[in-house]
């Protein structure tokens, strides 16, 4: 049968693809420790689970408006004002069937081919996807450990050309686990000032912040910032809903309803009754995310110090999110167990396949000399992974 060359330049996703060989060693009953998923260890809460249990026998399980029900975005639209500063009305938010939909859709909406799109590393191994998928290129712009792994204004201003139509934003990040302060997304916000660029802020881990640091939406920041940007956020990661799928978009009218009109031919609408668990969840008063949110902070601060004790690894503190994202390169070149690593796809797979630690080469993320290990997993199995690395390198 023929493919579309469309689709067949589009690469497996890499988190997926190691996730999906551990799960086949750990069935084949090898004692795997995975590293890999970007998915909270934790149960979503019941209280969620219980409004879309309700909904379901109540009957709501038929079609919805398609940019979602309207207590949903209302629900959002009070959320975004009280704890983001961002005023939208309800019909500038579509709730879409995850923030990864969020991405695709918002892509598909406002870029046309030949459109640049500035995508800073590391990047989200589904960005540059997405916006090949969209007809446009990818400029990437490169930042290092010295830099925090963040761009900064002179080099966001260098970069843009007449053709530059968006620039990506993810903080905190994916996969580096850094977030942006906010007098440095301000900086940025100043660059753009003047501009056709749009941005795209991808706001996904914005709950999971930690040592201190101070979350803002892009958006936020100044009037112009408002009108240039789309803001994507959702409740999997925070809530522990990854399997629910809800994400949504908020920004100006006339790309939200290119949204909306696109949708309308994709799914038509979120799935009903999930969307009724998501209003439980925007009306949270239990503290189910705080939670989780002091656990997973641990949690990083012990991967982290068992990281950067280990010879060869360089490892910066997680800011947010759920990541640490060692650069593990000083071990390029070595032979371990009779595999030759000169990339972090070697030392991924290596890894995997003579230590049974499942972690994500850095290579799809636009960093080669890193690896990224989640720390969304207990903390007996963060201790377990990191001893078994220790002893691998030293063979």
């Amino acid at each position: 049968m023929k493919i579309s060359q469309r689709v067949q330049a589009v690469p497996p996703s890499a988190t997926m693809a190691v996730t999906t060989r551990a799960k086949e060693m750990k069935a084949q009953g090898i004692d795997v420790v995975s590293f890999a998923a970007g998915e909270p260890d934790f149960d979503t809460p019941d209280f969620i689970k219980d409004a879309a249990i309700e909904a379901m026998k109540a009957g709501k399980t038929g079609y919805t408006a398609t940019p979602g029900i309207p207590e949903l975005r209302t629900a959002i639209a009070e959320k975004l004002k009280t704890e983001n500063n961002l005023d939208y009305k309800p019909e500038q938010i579509v709730v879409n069937i995850g923030a990864k939909h969020s991405v695709y859709e918002s892509m598909q909406a406002i870029l046309d081919p030949g459109d640049e799109v500035l995508l800073p590393t590391p990047y989200w191994v589904t960005y540059p996807e997405t916006i090949k998928l969209a007809g446009a290129t990818a400029v990437v712009l490169e930042t290092t450990a010295e830099t925090g792994y963040k761009i900064t204004p002179e080099q966001l201003g260098a970069a843009i050309t007449d053709k530059t139509a968006l620039l990506m934003l993810n903080s905190p990040n994916n996969p580096g686990g850094f977030a942006y302060s906010p007098e440095e997304l301000a900086a940025l916000a100043k660059v753009l000032e003047g501009t056709n660029v749009m941005v795209l802020s991808d706001e996904i881990y914005e709950r999971l912040m930690y040592a201190g640091n101070k979350f803002v939406s892009f958006a936020s920041l100044s009037e112009d910032a408002y009108n240039r940007t789309l803001t994507i956020n959702g409740l999997s990661k925070a809530f522990a809903m990854t399997g629910w799928r809800v994400g949504y978009t908020a920004g100006p009218i006339d790309a939200i309803k290119a949204m909306t009109r696109l949708q309308s031919h994709m799914t038509q609408n979120p799935v009903t009754f999930v969307q009724y668990g998501a209003l439980a969840g925007m009306k949270d008063t239990t503290g189910a995310v705080e939670k989780m949110r002091v656990e997973f902070e641990k949690r990083g601060q012990v991967m982290e110090q068992r990281l950067n004790a280990i010879e060869g690894f360089k490892c910066h503190q997680p800011e947010g999110a759920f990541y640490c994202f060692p650069d593990v390169s000083a071990h390029y070149g070595r032979v371990i167990g009779g595999a030759e690593i000169n990339s972090s796809m070697d030392f991924a797979k290596a890894l995997l396949e003579q230590a049974q630690v499942a972690v994500v080469p850095g290579d799809p993320f636009g960093c080669p000399k890193n690896i990224r290990l989640s720390f969304a997993t207990s903390m007996e199995q963060i201790e377990k992974g990191i001893d078994r690395i220790q002893e691998w390198l030293k063979a």
